[in-house]
């Protein structure tokens, strides 16, 4: 087992912390991960542990955000924005669905989950809205977006690619997992699109 400086700079520190977590999750699953264990697997003290996170719901959910964070695709280049938005929210839902952490997380301990889809907007789930709001408004620039309060918008996408990636084994007797990807692109960019059948455009 490594070790790790005390005095290390606190990110890395973190890190390790987070690093471990996940480790512990993958083998034992959240309800029986405990801190002392993810504190053994970092190499760090117990207190070191507790001074950052006051149980282990509170690391994991921050190590959910870490690895949805890194997930996320950069929005920029010469492609319209609608183009690279539909591409990238495809990717991270196609990506969630692969995650093996998020998944043993959905299959095993799916309370953790289901608080931030019945109760309450995760840090990650505010990033992705903002990241999302962004690319609308530069989307309603270029044209290839429709006109829309751009954080609206962009609480729906997460909303159609959340629900996607939640209940895709639900359907994947009738919707496989590429048709569900396909479909997937085909709902974001049709709700992202500048023209709207005029019933919905009033």
């Amino acid at each position: 087992m490594s070790s790790c400086n005390e005095g290390s700079d606190q990110s890395t520190v973190d890190d390790l912390i987070l690093d471990a977590a996940r480790s512990c999750v993958l083998d034992f699953g959240l309800r029986r991960t405990t801190l002392a264990e993810v504190a053994r697997r970092a190499g760090v003290s117990r207190p070191t542990v507790y001074r950052r996170w006051p149980d282990t719901r509170a690391v994991v959910a921050d190590l959910l955000t870490r690895e949805i964070h890194v997930s996320i695709p950069d929005i920029a280049g010469d492609e319209p924005a609608r183009v690279q938005l539909v591409r990238a929210v495809v990717e991270v839902a196609t990506g969630m669905r692969e995650h093996p952490l998020y998944m043993k997380i959905l299959r095993s301990d799916p309370d953790l989950i289901m608080t931030y889809v019945i109760e309450r907007l995760g840090t990650s789930q505010r990033e992705i809205v903002e990241r999302v709001s962004r690319a609308v408004k530069a989307g309603q620039a270029d044209g290839s977006i429709r006109a829309g309060d751009p954080d609206h918008i962009a609480a729906m996408v997460l909303l159609i690619a959340q629900s996607t990636v939640q209940s895709a084994g639900m359907v994947a007797e009738v919707l496989p997992a590429d048709e569900l990807t396909a479909e997937l692109q085909i709902a974001i960019d049709s709700y992202l699109a500048s023209h709207l059948a005029p019933s919905l455009a009033q």
